[in-house]
């Protein structure tokens, strides 16, 4: 039989390993080759992932600028598209806003008042008014009846012409329209881009 050695340790093992038996303290050359290979291809891969992502790191700064460029051209025309409809809008809130506006003497007197502003200057004037903005402003002894008159059929304006709520002017040197629909188109105008 044969007899074992006993061994006490007074403190546990740690990080103790058995030691194969055969085996050297050197690694062996066939190792060696390994270990140099698969550093190589550990280098070799991490050196094409490192290309590979400052080529896609560029890629992506290309399409960044791109998009920032479009954007940037962009702006302009969209901000051109909203003023225009955004002046459309309120144009069209404009009118639909008049439109249901009681015709009142005030307003009728407001706007012969401006025309007349306009055209101060000439001595002959007379001015056509919707048949019933006469009638109104008449009927409410408005200064401005005695210089207004119903449209005439021959060679002024005639009722189909003036809508309520607005007038024509008649000089010696022209014709002044101060209609509404005159006045909301010659607004549209200024506003247009």
């Amino acid at each position: 039989m044969k007899s074992f050695n006993t061994i006490t340790l007074t403190r546990p093992l740690r990080d103790v390993f058995p030691r194969k038996t055969g085996s050297t303290t050197e690694t062996d050359p066939r190792q060696q080759a390994e270990q140099a290979a698969y550093e190589r291809g550990r280098h070799d891969g991490e050196k094409a992932l490192s290309e590979q992502l400052l080529h896609q790191r560029s890629e992506l700064l290309e399409l960044h600028k791109g998009v920032i460029e479009s954007l940037r051209a962009a702006l302009p025309r969209v901000t051109r598209e909203a003023e225009a409809a955004l002046v459309g809008l309120a144009l069209e809130a404009a009118q639909k806003i008049v439109a249901g506006m009681p015709i009142q003497p005030e307003m009728v007197e407001a706007v012969v008042r401006e025309a007349v502003h306009q055209v101060e200057n000439a001595a002959d004037i007379t001015i056509h008014l919707h048949p019933d903005d006469l009638a109104l402003l008449r009927k409410h002894q408005s200064p401005f009846s005695r210089v207004c008159r119903k449209p005439a059929r021959s060679g002024s304006p005639n009722s189909s012409e003036i809508a309520r709520g607005g007038c024509m002017v008649h000089t010696r040197f022209g014709l002044l329209d101060a209609r509404r629909d005159t006045k909301i188109e010659q607004l549209r105008q200024s506003l247009s881009p």
